[in-house]
């Protein structure tokens, strides 16, 4: 008995055995079990979920690494307000105020950094009003028109400062974050995107807010992080909270094309009203048009700073330089995108004589060939 039922289980249990092997085989297509192809179907299946926790884990921390720096920034940026009033014959003086654009403080005294186009109207009453709301009548404006800077100053006391990053050290493709008043109405607007260019020069229209008819920028930083109107003045930060850029600008009719000023532009401009109380910089009294390579090879002329005009009563108008002159290298040192002359000059103080290397064929037709010598003045500053 005991037998016969040893028999019978053997049986039952060789059938469940085949019948397993037979559904294996079935699932996995062939005669044959393949183990080795059962152990790495499971290690894929493993290293895909692996793959997926750490590209999620990826996205958390870059998602967290923004917050973070909005969380630490946004507290010193500020909307920059414009209170005007108007006469009308018949319904008599309209008082309105509107938000223009975006600042950084700079300073926990009540030093802010914005451009200048934002804040250079004669006629308006300028204000500011921090992220909690707190507002501040602006008490003085320093205008930097050259480079496109302004400074104000509030009567706000031990207020949140940015902190200045290095612009010089930017690299394509790193992480940029814009802080702004967009459309000067929604208050510290956030957006992202990367770097995408360095060293552009930009021709921006007087439909920008400029009095004139444009304004031409050197070596601004491209960006793909949206700015907008109303996010003029405000900073473009890297992925630490430093400001790397003051955003300035849009390109209409193309998407995610954006331009900030250089911070290492503001730098030195800082440094100064900080040690003089006021914007001292050295000027020669020029408006201008850099000669790329490709530009000069493509109309076969030098490259350089083809000068457009020469101001009255200018270092450059008192040293005979005159319109069409090409500035091809000063104090021995060649003009291109690198090195313009906005640049050269800016490392110069007041006072200090420059020698400018001229070509004076572009107009004439003639090989003419000039030195100049330059007497750096002190730039014509606006304060209000």
């Amino acid at each position: 008995m005991n037998s016969s039922f040893k028999k019978i289980a053997g049986v039952i249990w060789l059938l469940v055995f085949v019948s397993i092997l037979l559904v294996v085989t079935s699932v996995y297509g062939g005669n044959k079990i393949d183990l080795k192809g059962l152990f790495n179907r499971s290690s894929s299946g493993l290293n895909e979920i692996k793959e997926k926790v750490i590209t999620r884990q990826e996205v958390v921390e870059e998602e967290s690494a923004i917050i973070d720096v909005v969380d630490k920034v946004s507290p010193s940026v500020v909307s920059i307000i414009v209170k005007t009033v108007t006469f009308d014959l018949f319904s008599g003086p309209t008082a309105s105020e509107e938000g223009i654009g975006t600042g950084f403080i700079v300073s926990p005294n009540g030093l802010i950094v914005t451009n200048s186009h934002v804040v250079d109207s004669v006629d308006g009453q300028y204000s500011v009003v921090l992220k909690d709301g707190t507002s501040y009548d602006v008490e003085s404006i320093n205008l930097d028109e050259q480079s496109d800077l302004a400074i104000l100053q509030i009567a706000g006391r031990n207020l949140p400062a940015v902190q200045l990053g290095d612009s010089d050290i930017l690299k394509v493709g790193q992480k940029a974050i814009a802080i702004g008043n967009a459309l000067g109405r929604f208050q510290n607007t956030v957006t992202t995107g990367v770097v995408s260019g360095v060293g552009r020069q930009l021709t921006a229209s007087s439909g920008f807010g400029f009095s004139g008819d444009t304004k031409v920028y050197e070596s601004v930083i491209q960006t793909d992080a949206a700015i907008n109107p109303g996010n003029s003045g405000g900073p473009l930060l890297n992925s630490s909270g430093q400001v790397i850029g003051i955003n300035v600008a849009t390109t209409r009719g193309a998407d995610n094309i954006s331009f900030a000023i250089p911070v290492n532009t503001l730098k030195p401009v800082l440094e100064g009203f900080l040690r003089d109380g006021r914007i001292i910089k050295p000027y020669l009294g020029i408006s201008y048009t850099l000669i790329t390579d490709d530009i000069a090879k493509a109309r076969n002329m030098p490259q350089g700073a083809f000068v457009s005009a020469v101001f009255p009563d200018t270092p450059a108008k008192k040293a005979g330089l005159e319109r069409g002159d090409v500035i091809v290298k000063i104090d021995g040192k060649e003009i291109n995108s690198e090195n313009s002359v906005a640049k050269v000059v800016s490392e110069r103080k007041v006072g200090d004589t420059i020698q400018l290397e001229i070509d004076r064929s572009v107009l004439t037709n003639k090989s003419e060939k000039l030195t100049l010598q330059v007497v750096l003045e002190e730039s014509p500053n606006t304060t209000r």
